[in-house]
């Protein structure tokens, strides 16, 4: 291995409003040598998720924030370069939740491994994997959607928005997507079968775009924006509507506290229910959701999109575009190929 060099990368700084390629450090270390029962992996594929905003600030939240001076970590697929494991064996692929780096030992119960055969290990990391099953959990459980209802997903393009359009859409449901470009009001339409999909901004007054859109209301709200988009469509519940709250991606780079209408009064109104979830709530599920993901990636039933960013150098850059409305579908970073390719 001395041929190689590794690299991680550091959280140097705790962003203020949105991040930039300040807040981090690029550090040349060693090699790592594995220890007994553990794993050398080496980085191919490497997430970034709007979550990891929030970790960047010393706050209390459900998982605790990324500590300075300290690699950022997330959901990783690498390949064994070298085992001192006896479940792994040097070549094998699997993923984990592993600092942002060339190379990283784990010991064999930190990461799972992968079924290149059953479908591209990508998908591990999109829609058989955290943001599939964040979709999965959060409509079918919260949201709850029933044959000709109206769904609403915000955030409608990326890797969870666009799954949770889909499984509405197997489920019978009227889906209306809001998205940020033509190039994604055409994807949901075109490709996802969206029923309908609003350009917010392209809108101008987005709740009349949103009330044209859905001329019966809406009966599920899948919430992961925020901000005056989540105002709009609140304003438009039936009665018991449901609404899963997944994200609030437009706040997480405000450096003051957002303040909009109070939803309170048309929660009441309505009867309506709105419910926080964090994916990780369904873990013991989790084999069941994957399953069931699997199945209808399988018949057909569902479609992704991967925006891949290639190069560890441009993992900072892949992260910030999440903020900037630039990926369709699921946002990744190729590191490296595997070596038996």
């Amino acid at each position: 291995m001395t041929e190689q060099k590794n690299q991680h990368i550091l959280l140097t700084s705790r962003p203020k409003g949105m991040p930039s390629m300040e807040n981090f450090t690029f550090e040349d270390i060693e090699i790592p040598e594995p220890q007994n029962g553990q794993v050398l992996l080496k980085t191919l594929y490497l997430s970034v998720d709007p979550y990891m905003r929030g970790r960047m600030n010393d706050t209390k939240s459900y998982v605790p924030p990324f500590e300075l001076n300290q690699p950022v970590s997330g959901g990783i697929v690498a390949e064994v370069v070298q085992s001192r494991s006896g479940e792994l064996e040097e070549g094998d692929l699997v993923i984990g939740n592993l600092p942002w780096a060339l190379y990283t030992t784990a010991g064999e119960q930190e990461v799972r491994k992968l079924d290149p055969e059953l479908a591209p290990v990508t998908t591990n990391l999109g829609i058989l994997g955290m943001p599939g099953l964040t979709a999965y959990f959060g409509l079918l459980d919260i949201g709850n959607p029933q044959e000709g209802e109206t769904v609403v997903v915000s955030g409608a393009a990326g890797a969870v928005g666009s799954t949770v359009g889909q499984i509405a859409k197997i489920k019978g449901a009227r889906v209306v997507g809001i998205a940020g470009s033509e190039e994604k009001v055409n994807y949901l339409k075109n490709e996802l079968g969206f029923d309908a999909v609003v350009n917010y901004r392209e809108a101008g007054n987005i709740r009349q775009a949103l009330k044209e859109a859905c001329p019966d209301g809406v009966d599920v709200y899948f919430d992961n924006v925020g901000g005056e988009i989540s105002d709009a469509v609140i304003s438009l519940l039936n009665k018991y509507a449901r609404i899963p709250l997944c994200g609030q991606i437009s706040l997480y780079n405000l450096e003051k506290q957002d303040v909009g209408p109070r939803i309170q009064g048309q929660l009441l109104i309505n009867s309506a229910l709105i419910k926080g979830f964090i994916v990780s709530n369904y873990a013991s599920q989790f084999g069941e959701g994957a399953k069931q993901l699997g199945q209808w990636l399988q018949e057909g039933k569902l479609k992704y999109e991967e925006n891949v960013v290639e190069g560890f150098e441009n993992t900072i850059d892949a992260f910030l575009g999440l903020f900037k409305g630039e990926n369709l579908g699921k946002q990744l970073v190729k590191v490296a190929e595997p070596s038996q390719s």
